[in-house]
């Protein structure tokens, strides 16, 4: 006797959570060195007429006064939010009561004293470039949020080294995004479309590639990508005898194809860099520190032309002289008291945001000092301990996220020169003994050893290892390799 199937409907109960406006208002200001917060800031102004700089007088921005003591208010109060309906006007004004009473803010001064900005010059980071072309796209809110969250996971190198999987469960559990990996893999392809080519890519060997498509069709166009894609160990040993062998050319097609792919660019996001202008000493510091003799060290942050905000005045008196009517008001003037009172909590959430974006900034820099305090006493480079973010993260209490949005775009000026945020983060190493090794160290000493090396006679692998662990650093030998070609620093056989 066969068994019928039976259907239930069962009712699940889940709890997420959404990031309300102000948090991602904080969120996108985070992101924002200081000379972009300055753009961002006059942006609001022009968009809100009741924020403006503490200390301007009010005459010119007093236009809600103006019209009252015209008696041509009716007039004003026509052009104001005419799309407002009747009932929402009646349940905002519903709500209105002591919850509305205008707040004292205080506006916003540090405790930790202002700094003038010192500027370097102008700044666009290659994140600030792609995030442009980013508006060139028709995407949905959460396709932007995943592509923008894939150009912040870029390496300095414009390659992308996370798997798929990571990202769909960083963007879940911190950003409260449920994005599958077909989603996300969908947003990478429309990242790798954009400029410079190969950005974005997971690989060197993707990378190349994807530069190669972007070519006009022709004979060397296929040529090069079935060298990359077919041929790709070979090729970056160097072996052109048996590459030559494979693809049956001549010597002169193979010079000439050998010629062609060492013009391909394996580090995108530094060439993005190089084509916006930017350098070392084009940059204005978001943070300014200085360290004493006694190995003392304290910092501020530069505020630069950031401007002291507060709430109109003139918007707070007429918020109150409304609430005084409110039994009598006309249409209008609900309209304009309902607009009144949007720019105002516009303008009080926008300066909170401001002044958690300094709170955060300050907190994470104070965490960064004291674990690399020897560094900013010495300025040697061997002085970084090993850092991540969960470390500064775990000193903070703050998530992880966090600590990711304020070290990109970031950059402190010292005593010993001006530095990503970035620069003071690095893995470490853990030797069979249980040691615990910064990378940072490791390079310089293996960079330091390869540049004193015989140059008729370079080091293997195996000898750069011992050599290493002489200056103590016992690390593998496919350690050694893979530092190697990070520093970009090519083979033995290829140093001669």
């Amino acid at each position: 006797m066969a068994q019928g199937l039976i259907q239930t409907q069962a009712q699940q109960q889940a709890q997420l959570q959404k990031l309300s406006p102000q948090q991602l208002l904080q969120v996108k200001l985070l992101e924002l060195p200081v000379n972009e917060l300055e753009q961002r800031i006059n942006i609001e102004m022009d968009d809100n007429p009741a924020l403006e700089i503490k200390g301007m007088a009010d005459d010119d921005n007093d236009v809600l006064k103006e019209h009252s003591d015209n008696d041509d208010f009716e007039d004003y109060a026509n052009s104001v939010e005419q799309e407002e309906r009747q009932s929402a006007l009646n349940e905002a004004l519903e709500n209105m009561g002591k919850d509305d009473e205008m707040p004292v803010y205080n506006g916003g001064s540090s405790e930790h004293g202002d700094f003038n900005e010192i500027v370097f010059g102008e700044y666009t980071s290659f994140y600030d470039e792609l995030k442009e072309q980013v508006g060139e796209h028709e995407l949905s809110d959460k396709q932007r949020n995943i592509i923008e969250y894939l150009i912040g996971s870029l390496d300095d190198d414009g390659l992308i080294r996370k798997n798929i999987s990571d990202i769909s469960d960083e963007l879940a559990f911190n950003y409260n995004i449920d994005a599958s990996e077909k989603e996300i893999e969908n947003m990478l392809i429309v990242l790798q479309s954009f400029d410079p080519a190969g950005i974005g890519a997971r690989s060197l060997q993707e990378c190349l590639l994807l530069q190669i498509e972007r070519k006009a069709d022709s004979k060397a166009k296929e040529l090069m990508n079935k060298v990359i894609s077919k041929y790709f160990e070979e090729f970056t040993k160097n072996r052109w005898d048996k590459i030559k062998q494979h693809l049956n050319t001549t010597d002169l097609q193979t010079k000439a194809l050998a010629t062609e792919l060492k013009k391909l660019n394996p580090k995108p996001g530094n060439s993005l860099s190089e084509t916006l202008g930017r350098s070392m000493q084009q940059i204005t510091p978001d943070f300014i520190v200085d360290s004493s003799e006694d190995g003392s060290i304290s910092f501020c942050l530069n505020d630069g032309n950031v401007p002291e905000l507060h709430v109109s005045q003139s918007f707070a008196d007429s918020m109150e002289e409304f609430q005084t009517n409110k039994q009598n008001m006309s249409r209008q003037m609900k309209e304009a008291l309902l607009y009144t009172k949007k720019k105002i909590d516009a303008a009080q959430t926008f300066i909170e945001a401001i002044n958690q974006r300094k709170q955060t900034l300050y907190t994470t820099m104070k965490s960064i000092i004291q674990m690399q305090h020897k560094f900013f006493e010495d300025g040697d480079e061997g002085s970084l301990k090993p850092m991540i973010l969960k470390d500064i993260a775990d000193r903070t209490g703050m998530d992880i996220s966090t600590i990711s949005r304020v070290s990109n775009s970031k950059y402190v000026q010292t005593r010993w020169g001006t530095y990503p945020l970035k620069f003071f983060f690095n893995d470490s190493y853990t030797t069979e003994n249980g040691d615990e090794l910064s990378t940072r160290q490791i390079k310089l000493a293996l960079q330091e050893i390869v540049n004193n090396e015989d140059k008729n006679n370079p080091m293997s692998d195996d000898v750069l290892k011992d050599k290493l662990k002489e200056k103590g650093f016992p690390i593998a030998r496919r350690t050694v390799s893979k530092y190697r070609e990070q520093l970009g620093i090519p083979i033995a056989r290829l140093r001669k």
